[in-house]
C-alpha cells in the first residue's frame, strides 16, 4: 500500500478587526444571555426581570409622545404627556389658546385678540395669582421653605373659594395664612416677624388669625360630619388644615439660638430650660417670646457662651428689661430648671450665672 493521502485544509483569511458598537446590559448576578431586562419608565429604572436587581437609573423614556383630545380609549389610559401639568392652586381647566399679533398685524388679528381676552378674563384667577405672588414674596422675605409658601397658598385658596370673608382686608388674610402655615410646618414665626414682612399690624393679623381658626375648625367639623354620615372614616390630613397648638418657647429657641450663633449644646440646653419653665409655670402669663429669650439668656451663661440681654433682645424683638425681669424670676428657681445630670457631668456650671 502506498502512503496515506493527506488532506489540506483551506485557511480562512483573517477578517480585519472592527469595533463592536453593540452595547448589551447583562445582570451581573444572573448572567443570563439573552438578558431578561425590564425598563420601568414610571420609576426611571432598568431592572433585571429574574432577580430584581436594579441595573440602571434615570433612564430616558424613548417612547413616542401622543396628543389626545378625548379620553375615549378602552383601557382608560390617557397617553398624553404634552403641556404643563395642572396647577392645583388655580381653578378651571387651565388650557387656553392665545391669539398673538405682531407689529404689522392686521386689524382683524388685534380685534380677535381683544375679544378673546375679554372672554378669558377670569377675575377669580387674577385675584389668586396676585395673592400667590404676594405670598411668595413674603415667604422669601422670611427665609422660609417652599413648603410654607405652598401651604399658605393652599389655605388662602380655601378661604377665597368659600368667599367667607368678603369685605375683609386681603393683606391681613394673607398674613394670617402665612402665620398659620408656619405653625403647621413646624417653623413658627411670631406676629411681630410677620408684621415686619407684610407691613400689617399685629392687631389686624391677630384678628384675622382668630377668624381663620374658627372658619377652618367649622369647615373641618362640617366635612367630618358629612364623611361620618356617609359611613366613612374622616381623615384630618385631607382637610387642608391641622388644628395645631400655639407656639411654645421651646419652638422659638432653635431659631433664636441660630441667629445668635450659639452652639448645638447651648441650643439643647435652652430648649430643656424652656420646657421645664413652661411645665413648672414659673413664667406663667408671659409671652412665649419673652420666655424663650430669658431661657436663652440663662442657657448662654450656663454653657459658657454668654450673651448680653441686649444681644438676645435684638434677635427676639423684646426689650432687654423684659428679659432681665423674667430672668430674676427664673434665677430664684434655677435648681428646678437645670438637669442635675448635666451639672454632675460638668456640662453646665451654675456659678457662671450672673446675679439677678
Amino acid at each position: 500500500m502506498g502512503p496515506p493521502a493527506t488532506t489540506t485544509l483551506a485557511v480562512k483569511p483573517e477578517e480585519p478587526w472592527t469595533e463592536n458598537l453593540t452595547m448589551r446590559v447583562i445582570c451581573k448576578d444572573c448572567k443570563e444571555d439573552p438578558p431578561n431586562v425590564v425598563e420601568d419608565f414610571a420609576a426611571g429604572d432598568m431592572i433585571c426581570g429574574s432577580c430584581g436587581l436594579v441595573l440602571g437609573d434615570r433612564i430616558v423614556d424613548t417612547r413616542s409622545e401622543w396628543r389626545t383630545f378625548t379620553n375615549d380609549d378602552q383601557n382608560n389610559d390617557d397617553p398624553s404627556r404634552v403641556g404643563d401639568g395642572a396647577n392645583p392652586l388655580l381653578n378651571g381647566a387651565q388650557l387656553q389658546t392665545a391669539i398673538a399679533f405682531g407689529g404689522g398685524a392686521a386689524a382683524k388679528s388685534r380685534d380677535l385678540s381683544r375679544a378673546q381676552n375679554k372672554v378669558n378674563n377670569d377675575k377669580s384667577t387674577k385675584t389668586l395669582l396676585a395673592a400667590y405672588k404676594q405670598i411668595g414674596a413674603f415667604c422669601d422675605g422670611m427665609s422660609t421653605s417652599k413648603n410654607v409658601s405652598d401651604t399658605s397658598k393652599h389655605l388662602f385658596k380655601i378661604v377665597h373659594d368659600e368667599s367667607a370673608f368678603r369685605g375683609k382686608s386681603q393683606d391681613s388674610l394673607i398674613a394670617a395664612c402665612i402665620f398659620i402655615a408656619c405653625r403647621q410646618c413646624k417653623v413658627a414665626r411670631t406676629f411681630r416677624e410677620v408684621q415686619d414682612v407684610t407691613k400689617v399690624s399685629k392687631a389686624e393679623i391677630g384678628r384675622a388669625f382668630k377668624y381663620l381658626e374658627k372658619f377652618f375648625a367649622a369647615r373641618n367639623e362640617k366635612m367630618k360630619a358629612a364623611v361620618v354620615e356617609a359611613g366613612g372614616v374622616f381623615n384630618p390630613d385631607g382637610s387642608g388644615y391641622d388644628n395645631v397648638e400655639s407656639t411654645t418657647p421651646k419652638d422659638l429657641c432653635t431659631r433664636f439660638c441660630n441667629l445668635l450663633d450659639l452652639s448645638q449644646k447651648c441650643t439643647r440646653l435652652s430648649q430643656d430650660v424652656a420646657a421645664k419653665t413652661e411645665m413648672s409655670g414659673i413664667l406663667a402669663g408671659r409671652s412665649p417670646i419673652s420666655t424663650a429669650a430669658a431661657c436663652i439668656y440663662m442657657a448662654s451663661y450656663l454653657a459658657g457662651e454668654p450673651k448680653s440681654a441686649k444681644d438676645v433682645a435684638i434677635v427676639a424683638g423684646v426689650s432687654d428689661g423684659t428679659i432681665r425681669n423674667a430672668y430674676k424670676i427664673m434665677f430664684g428657681d434655677k435648681e428646678k430648671l437645670v438637669r442635675k445630670d448635666w451639672i454632675a457631668q460638668g456640662k453646665v456650671d451654675m456659678k457662671r450665672l450672673p446675679p439677678a
